[in-house]
């Protein structure tokens, strides 16, 4: 009997990284992740066939919208097949037995600062460093026996690269996660989806964005995000991302079939099963 191939997963990060936790846990199941150390590498790496999927973060509950992600689902029109909300615990990494007061560097990528700013700001005479991924910031720390650094990174990245805790769960807020999108090239089957996540525009008139929100009310689809993206070289004019969830698949084919005809450029970026938001 054939082994079962691994299915190639591409992430934002190294190994123990937020993303490989996201991608392990979602798929639940043997993978191979393919390292990206930026979006854009993430995003050609599934255009490219080297990936199967790729796993993107889209949010977090404190730092918010990722927005150049945004533009990247305008530029590669990839499929979302499912979503991901995995909670997030912040832990301050340094070497073996060494101690806060000796620390004059912190590094972690962007989102993880943001995440844990309440923290920081605390903190007196200590540079806030910018990396490309948390767990490579911890790997930093071991391979350089940086002795006044400290990481930003999970307990994952820890254990992997035997540092030490230092201070526990410094994110800003206890109940934080980030949401996850599942993407894809290729079309999949949609009968258990009750999300979506869609784009479009609208005149710059008086109420056209109301009027295509309305038709989603009014056919009980209820709105879980908005979020406007600037379109380059068009001053003043945005494109309208949405996540709608519905109960009854033929109320969210009717308002889409009306908000056809109120606004131009709709697209649907994928039509996939709910995540569930589980706090720990």
């Amino acid at each position: 009997m054939a082994k079962k191939k691994k299915l190639s997963i591409a992430i934002q990060g190294i190994a123990t990284s937020f993303h490989e936790v996201a991608a392990l846990t979602y798929f639940n199941e043997p993978i191979d992740t393919i390292e990206c150390l930026s979006f854009h590498r993430l995003c050609e790496s599934l255009k490219n066939g080297e990936a199967d999927y790729a796993v993107m973060a889209i949010e977090n509950s404190i730092a918010g919208s990722i927005l150049p992600n945004y533009f990247l689902l305008q530029e590669y029109h990839f499929s979302i097949i499912g979503e991901l909300y995995l909670p997030i615990h912040m832990h301050l990494l340094t070497l073996p037995g060494v101690k806060l007061s000796e620390i004059t560097t912190i590094e972690s990528h962007p989102m993880a600062i943001r995440q844990c700013a309440e923290y920081l700001h605390a903190l007196k005479n200590v540079e806030i460093r910018e990396s490309d991924d948390t767990a490579l910031s911890a790997k930093r720390v071991k391979e350089m026996k940086l002795k006044t650094t400290a990481a930003i990174a999970n307990e994952h990245a820890a254990k992997k690269y035997g540092l030490q805790i230092l201070e526990k769960r410094i994110e800003t807020h206890k109940k934080n996660f980030t949401r996850f999108l599942v993407l894809t090239k290729r079309s999949h089957d949609k009968k258990e989806s009750n999300k979506a996540s869609l784009s479009f525009e609208v005149a710059n008139e008086v109420g056209s964005l109301a009027d295509a929100l309305m038709t989603f009310k009014n056919n009980s689809i209820n709105l879980t995000k908005i979020q406007s993206i600037p379109i380059i070289g068009k001053p003043s004019e945005y494109s309208i991302h949405i996540d709608v969830e519905w109960k009854r698949r033929k109320q969210y084919d009717d308002a889409m079939h009306q908000v056809l005809l109120q606004v131009k450029n709709l697209n649907v970026l994928g039509e996939y099963k709910k995540g569930k938001i589980e706090y720990k």
